[in-house]
């Protein structure tokens, strides 16, 4: 929707008949009392905001379809304490995004620098709100966001800040992220970070195209990898299979290509829709993108994981020299953009 584009011009009293965000508080289920921010973007695309889950993301919705997986739990609310073993798995709801990290992504470990649970504390950290900004198109403002802080760290450690922006234009089929880490400790902090995109039926479904390019790497090996081998078809979904019952998946670890002004872009196609979906982010930001593949019965999920490494862990990303570090005081820029495809020819010819 653009300012020369008023249909709507004198014939609403209120922005919000065209889209806007609400905040509000859940009232039953595990997430009860969790504070949660919807987003209509005006044009089919609406979208749940947990402000108590470091702002990621819960419901996705594009007009009817669903774009978003969400686990047997549902939005559950923070436990910033379950960061022990797969203590993290208890609260993982699913939805179209959560964050992982900000200084370990990965299975639970040892070292002598500590000890870590799998994929850290982030999401399970709430938000302090810093703005709510509406759109006006009355008076030619047509962008919303909602912008929060979220604390990770302790006194005697580490101590990383995360202001994230979620923002969205009226009219427009997109939702931007925008994340600032900055390191408030007085110490370097090791750091980590992927971002755990969960995409679900009917958007992915049996014949959905995964579309992504670079270089591979299975994350199993041996018997383990069913998936993720030379001359399979790995980028089409496949049906639910008795493979992935129970604690059934695979991935693969790709240093994600980029086109020639770095930014890279995955996303997926569902022919049958008429519906896809774009994600695309920056390759000096995040240089690794993970596909997670889970087609359990019930439990069926696709997900596309930017990285700033694979989630391999701080104890290999150490050892190998790949572990970043933030000065005290010094701050790190993420950027990512989730566009919705609506049409057949959209979807047909984006993306190739």
């Amino acid at each position: 929707m653009t300012s020369t584009d008023k249909p709507w011009l004198d014939k609403i009293s209120n922005p919000n008949q065209l889209g806007g965000i609400e905040t509000s508080i859940l009232d039953n289920g595990l997430g009860k009392g969790s504070k949660i921010a919807w987003i209509n973007t005006g044009s089919g695309l609406r979208f749940k905001v947990l402000i108590d889950r470091a702002m990621d993301i819960s419901d996705a919705f594009f007009n009817e379809n669903s774009l978003a997986w969400h686990s047997a739990l549902g939005v559950v609310n923070p436990q910033p304490f379950s960061n022990n073993g797969v203590e993290w798995l208890r609260t993982f709801g699913g939805g179209l995004l959560v964050t992982c990290g900000l200084t370990h992504v990965g299975g639970p470990e040892s070292d002598d620098f500590g000890d870590r649970g799998l994929h850290d504390q982030i999401s399970n950290t709430s938000a302090q709100i810093e703005s709510v900004i509406q759109p006006d198109p009355v008076m030619g403002k047509f962008d919303m966001s909602i912008t929060g802080i979220i604390r990770q760290g302790h006194p005697l450690g580490p101590n990383l800040v995360m202001r994230r922006t979620v923002s969205a234009v009226l009219g427009e089929s997109v939702i931007k992220i925008k994340d600032e880490i900055t390191n408030r400790g007085n110490t370097p902090a090791p750091h980590m970070l992927l971002y755990h995109f969960n995409f679900g039926w009917p958007l992915v479904d049996e014949g959905s195209e995964i579309i992504w390019s670079g270089k591979w790497t299975p994350r199993e090996s041996g018997s383990q990898n069913q998936i993720f081998k030379e001359g399979n078809n790995f980028r089409t979904c496949l049906p639910p299979i008795d493979a992935h019952l129970g604690g059934g998946e695979e991935a693969v670890f790709i240093d994600v290509d980029a086109d020639s002004e770095g930014m890279c872009k995955s996303g997926i196609r569902n022919k049958k829709l008429g519906l896809g979906l774009t994600l695309e982010f920056k390759k000096d930001q995040l240089p690794w993108l993970t596909n997670w593949q889970h087609w359990g019965k019930g439990e069926y999920v696709m997900g596309l994981e930017p990285g700033t490494n694979p989630p391999v862990g701080q104890k290999k990303a150490r050892e190998t020299g790949k572990l970043i570090f933030i000065n005290p005081g010094e701050t790190r820029e993420y950027d990512l953009t989730i566009s919705v495809l609506n049409n057949k020819e959209a979807t047909n010819n984006s993306n190739k």
